[in-house]
């Protein structure tokens, strides 16, 4: 008969290493220097923003630039305390306890990023309510441990208010435990300057493309969901290096990723081919 014991050791979950190569980034702002102080002082920073506007590649440039591991979670409907604190799991017939990315971040003093933090149950996303003020605490009720958050530790979550509130919202007593920072896309030359560098396009084609951004998101009033990040324009971009012809990429990596509607797919098509 097999036999299973639980031991009271735990299996160390790897952390991973600060980043040794700066993420691009165009501060458009205040945005870098608040972060900075805020880290400081240990607060929880939210981050708020349409969708491929910059919020993650803004939380990478910050966690190099401050010399703190990055612990990332994207955040879903099925998300559970569990798999933010850790849980109990059968290895060579023992049950051992292993960290989830929240324990791994707090044990760390890593920065700790939820993407997209209200598709989180709110039953999971009270978990981290300890670790937003001072107390810095991170309770682990199924070993009864009491994690003190290393020093340099910082939770910092996004989200977009703008398809999601209308669905999902933070409940205030979440929401005003952060220092929210609003994101949006960048001035145009910005984002043109930002797309070149990323797709490794011609200056004139990323300003092509960012004119192109700019009429599509217009057709919000059409009943266009979101309009296209940057990250849609700089695929667009990258396809356009490899040598896809420029409005083949756009329809394929914009207007296609975009929506299925005939209609809008047709509006978008026009735009691309009287820009591109």
């Amino acid at each position: 008969m097999c036999t299973m014991t639980i031991s009271d050791s735990a299996i160390a979950a790897p952390v991973p290493d600060a980043l040794s190569t700066e993420p691009y980034y165009v501060s458009v702002g205040h945005e870098v220097e608040i972060f900075e102080r805020c880290h400081k002082r240990g607060l929880p920073v939210l981050l708020k923003g349409p969708t491929g506007c910059g919020k993650t590649r803004f939380v990478e440039h910050m966690a190099w630039r401050l010399g703190r591991p990055l612990v990332t979670v994207a955040c879903h409907d099925d998300l559970s305390a569990s798999d933010l604190t850790g849980r109990y799991l059968i290895r060579g017939g023992e049950t051992v306890w292993v960290d989830g990315p929240l324990a791994v971040a707090a044990r760390a003093g890593a920065i700790c990023y939820l993407d997209e933090v209200v598709e989180a149950r709110e039953d999971t996303i009270v978990v981290i309510h300890p670790l937003t003020d001072d107390r810095k605490l991170l309770p682990i009720h199924k070993t009864g441990e009491l994690i003190d958050a290393a020093p340099g530790f910082q939770l910092v979550a996004s989200y977009n208010p703008g398809y999601q509130h209308a669905i999902k919202d933070l409940k205030p007593s979440t929401r005003q435990r952060f220092v929210s920072l609003d994101f949006d896309f960048p001035a145009a030359s910005i984002e043109a300057q930002i797309v070149a560098h990323e797709s490794g396009v011609k200056q004139s084609v990323a300003a092509s493309l960012v004119e192109v951004a700019h009429r599509v998101r217009r057709l919000r009033d059409q009943g266009l969901a979101e309009g296209p990040g940057t990250r849609l324009l700089v695929s667009a971009g990258r396809l356009i290096a490899e040598g896809i012809p420029s409005a083949r990429a756009c329809q394929v990596a914009i207007g296609a990723a975009l929506t299925d509607d005939p209609d809008l797919l047709s509006a978008i098509g026009d735009i691309i081919d009287t820009t591109m």
